[in-house]
């Protein structure tokens, strides 16, 4: 069985012990084991990440680019590999594995391009005679906490801008799934950046996660997971004046009006609410829908839920993997029973399913006859399990598309100019599909949402200077 590492200040130690990586689509396959770290360890790579700033910072801006465009470029050319490797730790399919693996990469090369283009100004001063130069400089050590249901993606839009924009990171990248950022990791060590600059401490979040969000050596943390430990992370961070930045998941909405097209309102609520497993802080597990299209909806989304094929993510013609735990299958189970307990209508679905390897399968499950109260819309499931909510007309689908304590992406599906113009500009959301699946976004525009969804700047795309560096206002006399 092999051994992984973590990696600190341009060397690979060993931590307390290690851990198995197991596969949800079969259970008898073991990955490998990875370093189980320690808050010594995250010390370790704190006070490394620290005395390697100036190294980094002198570095230049185009040895940076370089560096992140062959971090990116290998990502690229190894992404069928690395693309199995991510299926068989996580279990989404071997085609949204490769195109998670591939779009890392393109994350990589688009901040490569970023460090030539740190924005700036010269502006005139009231007074005269003076000048005023406005930069941005590195926020310093960047602390990042990454979830497991984008095990490489999210590191990399995380690692990218933090490199790119000339700070030092430490990452912790879930334990339950830290087999593509071990990968990533060993991909970034041989780029070229400077002992320290980048550090990996693998392990659990009691323990890693807690000591990176208090170390005073940390000047900034971005953290992505669940609510509850978010609000956790943003208390001890500004407790000790450390910038912060949360992503926190979401209950989206999809929107569906009497003047949708039915078979795109189906393929994309299909794809938004089970696909992945359903496992995507952007799925839509609440589809609100109006009265006059709702019994045919209901129909056809059933039928098209019958022709989704659970299975081994590796296989071939796998449409939907398993749930990435066991814990994580019971908790989806368990609201299985709620929504059951609240009134409402098991369509289809919900039950385990048996294949040839024992793992975590779980029927994709639709609920009807719900009402926007019921605890199976108003918490996040991350799992393929959604609801029907029936609405009069646009506006109380409008309404109840907003009634939720998240904000992170919300959808409609319409064939009206003025319902869907309507819905861009009211929707309480951070990022809004007209007649697209809530879940699949690019790699270089803003990503975050509003509410309890996220907390601080937006992550991607140029926007993620501005977590990444402090401004600096500078005065010249002439």
């Amino acid at each position: 069985m092999t051994e992984h590492l973590n990696y600190i200040n341009g060397e690979w130690v060993a931590g307390s012990g290690f851990a198995p990586n197991v596969n949800p689509s079969d259970l008898a396959d073991t990955i490998g084991l990875y370093a189980k770290g320690t808050a010594a360890q995250v010390d370790q790579a704190v006070q490394s990440a620290r005395a390697a700033m100036p190294a980094w910072q002198a570095f230049g801006i185009q040895a940076r680019a370089d560096a992140l465009e062959k971090i990116g470029t290998e990502i690229l050319a190894r992404k069928d590999e690395l693309g199995a490797l991510l299926a068989r730790e996580e279990g989404k399919t071997r085609a949204e594995a490769v195109g998670e693996v591939a779009r890392a990469g393109n994350i990589f090369k688009f901040f490569a391009g970023e460090c030539l283009r740190t924005p700036g100004e010269l502006l005139p001063s009231v007074r005269p005679n003076i000048g005023v130069e406005i930069t941005r400089e590195p926020v310093g050590v960047v602390g990042i906490i990454s979830p497991w249901n984008f095990p490489i993606a999210i590191p990399a839009w995380k690692i990218a801008p933090a490199l790119a924009y000339g700070n030092c990171v430490v990452i912790k990248p879930a334990d339950l799934v830290p087999g593509s950022a071990w990968a990533l990791a060993e991909i970034i060590s041989r780029a070229g950046i400077p002992a320290g600059a980048f550090n990996l401490v693998m392990g659990t979040g009691r323990e890693v996660g807690q000591a990176i969000v208090d170390h005073a050596g940390v000047d900034a943390v971005s953290f992505t997971g669940s609510q509850s430990v978010g609000k956790q992370v943003a208390a001890s961070c500004v407790a000790r004046g450390a910038k912060v930045q949360l992503e926190m998941g979401g209950k989206n909405p999809q929107v569906v009006l009497d003047d949708a097209d039915l078979n795109t309102a189906v393929e994309l609520c299909a794809q938004s609410a089970f696909y992945s497993t359903g496992q995507r802080c952007t799925a839509s597990s609440r589809l609100i829908v109006t009265q006059g299209i709702h019994d045919r909806f209901v129909k056809a989304l059933a039928d098209r839920m019958a022709k989704i094929k659970v299975g081994h993510a590796l296989a071939a013609g796998t449409d939907m993997g398993p749930v990435v735990s066991l814990s994580q299958l019971e908790q989806d189970l368990g609201y299985v029973e709620i929504g059951r307990g609240e009134g409402a209508t098991l369509v289809t679905g919900g039950e385990r399913v048996v294949r040839e390897t024992e793992g975590h399968y779980l029927a994709p499950a639709l609920f009807t006859d719900t009402s926007a109260s019921m605890r199976i819309n108003r918490e996040e499931i991350f799992g393929p399990v959604a609801s029907v909510i029936r609405a009069r007309d646009y506006d109380e689908a409008l309404a109840l598309a907003n009634d939720t304590p998240f904000g992170l992406s919300a959808g409609i599906a319409t064939t009206s100019l003025k319902y869907a113009t309507h819905f861009k500009r009211h929707a309480q959301a951070g990022m809004v599909m007209v007649n697209l699946p809530t879940a699949g976004v690019d790699y270089h525009v803003p990503f975050g949402g509003r509410k309890g969804s996220s907390y601080g700047p937006r992550e991607q795309g140029r926007y993620a200077v501005e977590f990444y560096t402090t401004v600096k206002t500078a005065y010249t006399l002439a």
